[in-house]
């Protein structure tokens, strides 16, 4: 229900750009700019990197404008942002090189952090990432396959070693999802990396339920390189 009163919301209330608080424009076109495209994207290596991380592209530095767009969408529900967003994890996935078919697959969110937030804003991404693709002649589609087999903390307050804790063995595909893991190669949605420790217990348990991880792909990267 919350969902689609911010919705509605979005539609006919002015907004000020998520980025730098320019009025009247939900996203000017400065950060949108800042967002990246094709000529953007570069290869994300967290120091150190941890086993099992598979390669990341992104956009963006996350800093500034970019981690305020971010914040927006994720934290304080400004749905209109799924469609930029989406479309610099397009951009992303392209860096890959991956070709033919491809499935995106979220990075799975605290529950709790999903309830409160009244959105999953990783899952909203990644769907508006794959009508981009399609949108480009890529046959692409996206599906939450992922899931917590347990209750975890949200990973935003918490050192490396804190974030593998407190996943490790969090992460399972659901029953259903081996057969569409195993289709086609599939590519990792998050919206951003900082240690890595989110996108590879993610890639263990898709390559766990049989399927085959060609990379991740996020809007930004604490070191682009």
């Amino acid at each position: 229900m919350r969902g689609w009163w911010q919705e509605i919301a979005g539609l006919v209330l002015p907004a000020d750009c998520a980025g730098c608080g320019l009025p009247r424009t939900e996203l000017c076109e400065r950060c949108r700019g800042l967002l990246g495209g094709a000529a953007s994207v570069r290869r994300v290596r967290p120091v150190p990197e941890p086993p099992g991380l598979p390669p990341v592209c992104a956009v963006a530095r996350y800093g500034d404008e970019v981690r305020a767009v971010l914040l927006a969408h994720k934290e304080r529900g400004a749905l209109g942002l799924a469609r930029p967003l989406g479309g610099a994890v397009a951009a992303a996935v392209a860096g890959l090189g991956v070709a033919g078919a491809v499935l995106l697959v979220p990075v799975p969110s605290a529950r709790r952090a999903v309830a409160r937030r009244g959105h999953d804003a990783t899952a909203r991404m990644a769907r508006a990432a794959a009508a981009a693709l399609r949108g480009q002649g890529t046959p692409a589609r996206a599906a939450a396959l992922l899931r917590h087999r347990r209750l975890v903390a949200d990973q935003s307050g918490l050192d490396a070693a804190g974030r593998q804790t407190n996943l490790s063995g969090a992460v399972e595909a659901a029953g259903s999802a081996a057969g569409l893991l195993a289709a086609v190669p599939v590519v990792l949605v998050d919206d951003l990396v900082t240690t890595g420790t989110s996108l590879s217990v993610a890639a263990r348990a898709v390559t766990v339920a049989g399927g085959r991880v060609a990379g991740a792909a996020v809007v930004a990267g604490v070191d682009v390189h």
